[in-house]
């Protein structure tokens, strides 16, 4: 029997949840009637942290009205799923409200880099009816911490890679922009996953293969151009030529991309090509380095990135570094280290993470060779060797007020472990003498004068827009001043 093929699945925010939360709204005490939780990073492999994603995830989600089928196609769901169902308290919201989310969600500005340990981001409930509805959108909050912890983590490699470049490059600032490619795309699980990583390693980053991050940053973030790249071989087009055409594979590539005449002439004429099909060595000592393929890649007035794709990445990396220097010769820039001709370099593409990184260039620093010569692509390293655990991501409950209590402060304080503890009262995060500080509001406020928090959405409405030029210059400044 032939398939058809199916429509898509609508989406549906009352089911984008925790199937436990369906039963959640009559668990509270009674007499609820306001509830705020926020959410922070409470440790973790790096000593700070960012937010990114929460304007894609409201305009993509949040933002969305509520309606009756939604309701209903709901309440279905979880009566055959074996879960109680606050079908009063939605459609509540649908026609009191109608169809908007009465929660006030304030936070950090995007790409601000704060120290672990505090809350960014708070969410408080604005109809006493529907207190409950804080913390049923949890699940959908708490999937910031992957678009935070990649921003985080290519501020990290930003700062990694440009340490070396300040030991033994000439220009570093020139050059750090382009030293980490996002080759993610592929080696993640879902579309929506290759578009948050991409934006959100493209905040410290200029390069790119990501083309879904570069449209979303693009498109929610309105950066007319987010993220570039450069023409390059893959291994079929190389070995399609076969074996004994190889240079001729590669003479191609160049003729194409770095004499090419339409190229603008304002633009730098970049190719790389992928020359481990074979024999990584002999490409770069018969191939790259004689006499053929070597004239013609100095004469192009472009740059050709040789690209390594298998093997030991330190060991193959010295030994192609090592050939280059013995055929055609290298210079020693002032401070002393060893760098290629302008029309050669290398991308290392293949198991490139954090620490694989950091091995490679103090492996080439040793040896005397500047970072200069060398950029890095980096595909599941990059995008998928996270999780939540990363940086300790966590949504808690901070305070509630019930009648006749009024506001109570909440917590958790597991006795098996207290780094696991939670914050108490309605929270807000300020800046003063210099640090940061998690400070509880003083009755009645909806903010602190010092407050390093915005009201970002309210009662079904986005009222803060950040563009994605706003969010790099403040991971700029903390990676500079941190």
């Amino acid at each position: 029997m032939r398939a058809t093929v199916k429509p898509e699945l609508e989406y549906n925010l009352l089911m984008d949840t925790d199937s436990y939360k369906l039963s959640h709204w009559n668990q509270y005490p009674p007499g609820l009637r306001g509830m705020m939780s926020y959410f922070e990073s409470r440790g973790g492999e790096f000593p700070t942290c960012t937010l990114f994603g929460l304007q894609y995830l409201l305009h993509k989600t949040l933002s969305r009205r509520l309606t009756a089928a939604m309701v209903e196609e709901a309440s279905a769901f979880a009566g055959a799923h074996g879960e109680p169902f606050n079908r009063a308290g939605w459609m509540r919201l649908v026609e009191r409200h109608a169809g908007r989310l009465p929660v006030r969600i304030r936070a950090i500005p995007e790409g601000l880099n704060v120290p672990v340990g505090h809350a960014i981001l708070t969410i408080e409930s604005l109809d006493p009816e529907a207190a409950w509805l804080v913390n049923h959108i949890e699940t959908q909050l708490v999937r910031l911490w992957y678009p935070s912890t990649i921003a985080t983590a290519s501020r990290e490699s930003r700062k990694l890679i440009e340490a070396y470049l300040q030991r033994t490059a000439e220009e570093p600032e020139a050059e750090i922009a382009f030293k980490l490619h996002d080759f993610g795309a592929r080696g993640v699980a879902t579309l929506e996953q290759a578009r948050l990583g991409g934006a959100a390693h493209l905040l410290s980053f200029l390069g790119s293969d990501s083309i879904e991050g570069i449209r979303l940053a693009n498109h929610y973030y309105d950066c007319e151009m987010a993220g570039f790249s450069i023409p390059a071989a893959e291994h079929s087009t190389i070995t399609m030529w076969g074996r004994e055409r190889e240079f001729d594979a590669y003479e191609n590539l160049v003729r194409t991309y770095l004499y090419r005449e339409a190229h603008p002439a304002d633009t730098p004429k970049v190719a790389a090509c992928v020359s481990d099909s074979y024999d990584i060595f002999n490409a770069i000592e018969n191939g790259w380095c004689g006499e053929r393929l070597h004239r013609l890649v100095r004469e192009s007035g472009g740059t050709l990135v040789v690209r390594p794709d298998s093997g030991d990445p330190v060991e193959v990396i010295l030994e192609c570094l090592e050939i280059f220097e013995r055929k055609i010769g290298m210079r020693v820039n002032a401070k002393g280290y060893k760098v290629l001709p302008d029309y050669f370099r290398l991308i290392q593409g293949d198991g490139i993470d954090r620490p694989m990184t950091q091995k490679i260039l103090a492996a080439m620093e040793a040896a005397g060779y500047s970072a200069s010569n060398i950029a890095f692509g980096s595909g599941g390293g990059l995008l998928q060797k996270v999780d939540r655990d990363t940086q300790k991501w966590a949504f808690k409950c901070c305070s509630a007020e019930i009648l006749g209590a009024g506001e109570v402060d909440v917590r958790k304080d597991p006795v098996t472990d207290p780094g696991k503890s939670s914050k108490a009262g309605r929270l807000d995060l300020i800046h003063r003498d210099g640090a940061f500080e998690t400070v509880a509001l003083a009755a009645g406020a909806i903010e602190h004068e010092q407050s390093m928090m915005r009201t970002v959405f309210e009662n079904g409405e986005i009222l803060v827009h950040h563009r994605f030029d706003e969010c790099r210059e403040r991971m700029a400044i903390c990676t500079h001043h941190s």
